[in-house]
C-alpha cells in the first residue's frame, strides 16, 4: 500500500459543548453512534483502520466489499462504522396515525460483531452486516488533503460518494444552525447522540481536538448496589449502577468512575456501611458466584471490552441512591436499556427510597427513522 497518507492515522477529535455554537462557518453534522474508522485504500488493498489504530478488517468483511465497490481506486476516507436494525420497537400511540417500525443505530449488536471466531465472524456479518458512513477524506489518488479546509475536503467527499449506495452513504451536513437544532432534538430517536461541529476553514489534524461534540445531558436517580476497587489500591474505582425495570427486579445500567483521588478514598468510609450482609437478599447475589450464569449482564462479568482487566465487584445493601448524568441510552428496543457510557456523579439523594428508582423517570426520545437521517432527509 503506498498513498499519499498512510495508516496508521489518528482521527481528528471534538471537544465537549454544553450547546450547540453558532459561530460563523461552522458546519454540523449528525454524531452517529458506532465505531470510528479510517479507510485507506490503494487498489485491491483496503485497510480498515480504528481509533486505535489496529485494523478492523477481520470483523467486518462485508464492509471491506462494500467500499471496494463505492470508493475510488486511491483514497483515505474517514467515517464511522454503523449497524442498523431494522424495524424495531416503537411508542405505544393510537390512532391512524400510529408509527410503523422505523430502523435505528444497534451499538449493542455492533458491539457483538468484535468476535475472535472466524465461523462466528462470517455468519455474523450475514445476520447484522454493519454499514459506514463517510464524513471526511483525508487523500485523493496522489494528494494528501489534510491541510485543505473542510469545506474543500466535503466537497471533494461529495464527488467521491455522488454515486455511493447503502450500505455507504455520505453523512448529512447542513450549514443552518436551526437545521441543526432541529436534529439535534429530534435524530436521537433513531439512536444518534448529538452533533458535531466543525470550522469550515479547519485542516485535518490527527489526534487534534479541532472540532466541538454536543451531546445529549440528562439526570436520573438511580440505586448504588455494588462497586469497584481502583487499579491503584483501596479505594473506589468505580460505582455499579441500577434502575429497577417494572417487573421490580433491579437491573445493572452502567458505572459512575470519574472521581479524583481524594474522592475516591472519601467514598470507601461513606459506602462501608451499606458492606454488612450485602448479599443477604442482594438482587445480584448470583453475580458473586464464579458460576455465574448470566455473564452478559453480571457487573463484574468479563467481556470483549476488559482486556484481562480484574472486574471483581463488592456488593453493597441496595438502599443508597445517586444522582448522576448521562448522555444516551442504549438497548432501547430490549427489556432494560442502559447508559451508553460513564455516568457521571453528582450527589448522594437521602431523599430518595431506591425502590422508586425506576426507568419510569428516563426520558425516552421520540422514534426517528435512521434511514431518513441516511437519505439527507431534515425533520419538519
Amino acid at each position: 500500500m503506498r498513498l499519499p497518507v498512510m495508516p496508521p492515522v489518528e482521527p481528528m477529535l471534538a471537544k465537549s459543548a454544553d450547546s450547540v455554537p453558532t459561530a460563523d462557518g461552522l458546519r454540523y453534522e449528525p454524531k452517529f453512534d458506532g465505531f470510528r474508522c479510517i479507510v485507506f485504500r490503494d487498489g485491491d488493498e483496503i485497510e480498515l483502520g480504528s481509533r486505535t489504530g489496529k485494523p478492523l478488517n477481520r470483523y467486518f468483511p462485508e464492509v471491506v466489499e462494500a467500499l471496494r465497490a463505492a470508493l475510488p481506486e486511491r483514497c483515505v476516507v474517514d467515517g464511522e462504522i454503523i449497524l442498523v436494525r431494522p424495524g424495531g420497537r416503537v411508542p405505544a400511540t393510537t390512532g391512524d396515525d400510529a408509527p410503523g417500525p422505523m430502523d435505528r443505530l444497534d451499538f449493542d449488536a455492533l458491539s457483538n460483531r468484535l468476535h475472535p471466531a472466524a465461523s462466528r465472524v462470517r455468519k455474523l456479518a450475514e445476520e447484522t452486516p454493519a454499514a459506514f458512513v463517510a464524513f471526511d477524506l483525508l487523500a485523493l489518488g496522489d494528494d494528501a488533503l489534510l491541510a485543505e479546509p473542510y469545506r474543500r475536503r466535503r466537497e471533494l467527499l461529495e464527488g467521491v460518494l455522488a454515486d455511493a449506495a447503502p450500505p455507504v452513504h455520505l453523512t448529512p451536513v447542513t450549514t443552518d444552525p436551526e437545521t441543526a437544532l432541529r436534529w439535534f432534538d429530534v435524530f436521537e430517536g433513531a439512536g444518534l447522540d448529538g452533533l458535531v461541529c466543525k470550522p469550515g476553514d479547519s485542516p485535518y489534524a490527527p489526534g487534534k481536538r479541532l472540532m466541538t461534540k454536543v451531546k445529549h445531558g440528562r439526570t436520573a436517580d438511580v440505586v448504588v448496589a455494588g462497586f469497584r476497587w481502583h487499579k491503584s489500591g483501596p479505594v473506589v474505582g468505580s460505582l455499579l449502577l441500577g434502575l429497577y425495570d417494572d417487573e421490580g427486579r433491579l437491573q445493572h445500567i452502567g458505572v459512575s468512575a470519574s472521581f479524583t483521588a481524594t474522592r475516591r478514598a472519601q467514598l470507601v468510609e461513606e459506602l462501608a456501611p451499606y458492606r454488612e450482609n450485602a448479599l443477604d437478599g442482594h438482587p445480584w447475589a448470583s453475580w458473586a458466584s464464579p458460576d455465574a450464569d448470566d455473564p452478559e449482564r453480571m457487573p463484574g462479568g468479563p467481556s470483549r471490552w476488559s482486556g484481562g482487566k480484574d472486574l471483581s465487584w463488592i456488593p453493597l445493601r441496595p438502599e443508597l441512591v445517586a444522582e448522576v448524568a448521562y448522555d444516551h441510552m442504549e438497548g432501547l428496543d430490549g427489556p432494560a436499556p442502559r447508559f451508553r457510557h460513564t455516568a457521571r456523579m453528582q450527589r448522594w439523594r437521602p431523599d430518595r427510597d431506591a425502590a422508586s428508582c425506576t426507568y419510569a423517570q428516563l426520558e425516552v426520545p421520540v422514534r426517528f427513522d435512521l434511514g431518513s437521517v441516511l437519505a439527507g432527509q431534515s425533520p419538519v
